[in-house]
């Protein structure tokens, strides 16, 4: 493993708070790994990226402050600090250009531009289906102000299932896909069916 790797992983394991939030990482790298198999492009470019892009989510690098997070832009933030971790870390410096444009482009109303964005993008997108987009979505109740009661979760899931398979780009990121939407289509029919009008 190339040096900036570790020290990369060092620096998230810290920064990752709290601290559940550290798993998206080594998850969403191993994914880019599946979903990118064959195809031609920079895995140091997509590593990096995989483990900076939400620096700006997480406590001690966004306002605590509810209304000032309700307008944060995490991406311009993450964007901003990368270049100076990367060269703490030895990442090679023309390199760095390729990384921020993952950053800027990993969500998905966003459109990638080059195959490191793409295969970043659609990895994160998997990462909001099946039971990990479940796990994710539930542990922010209470912590995100945009999730509030159950209900708001509940809402949250829907939409992700109702909109995002369809962003998807590359043919591998939708053969991953199938089984994590079968997950989250089970699981919401059968809160509803569970919970009624009583949900909250």
């Amino acid at each position: 493993m190339p040096n900036f790797r570790s020290k990369l992983t060092d620096y998230l394991h810290v920064n990752a708070q709290p601290q559940h939030k550290y798993g998206h990482q080594p998850r969403l790298y191993a994914l880019t790994r599946q979903i990118g198999e064959g195809l031609d492009y920079d895995d140091d470019v997509v590593f990096a990226a995989c483990f900076l892009h939400d620096l700006g989510v997480f406590v001690g690098h966004r306002p605590e402050d509810p209304e000032l997070l309700k307008k944060w832009d995490h991406v311009a933030y993450t964007s901003e600090k990368s270049p100076a971790i990367l060269r703490e870390t030895g990442f090679p410096e023309e390199k760095i250009p390729a990384v921020l444009e993952v950053i800027r482009t990993h969500q998905p109303h966003d459109e990638p531009q080059t195959m490191e964005a793409t295969i970043a993008r659609d990895a994160d997108i998997l990462e909001q289906l099946g039971a990990i987009g479940i796990t994710r979505t539930l542990a922010k109740l209470g912590s995100d102000t945009r999730f509030i009661t159950f209900t708001n979760a509940r809402d949250s899931l829907q939409k992700t299932l109702d909109t995002l398979p369809g962003k998807l780009r590359l043919p591998r990121a939708k053969e991953l896909a199938e089984p994590r939407i079968r997950t989250l289509t089970k699981f919401l029919m059968h809160l509803n069916d569970e919970a009624g009008e009583n949900l909250y």
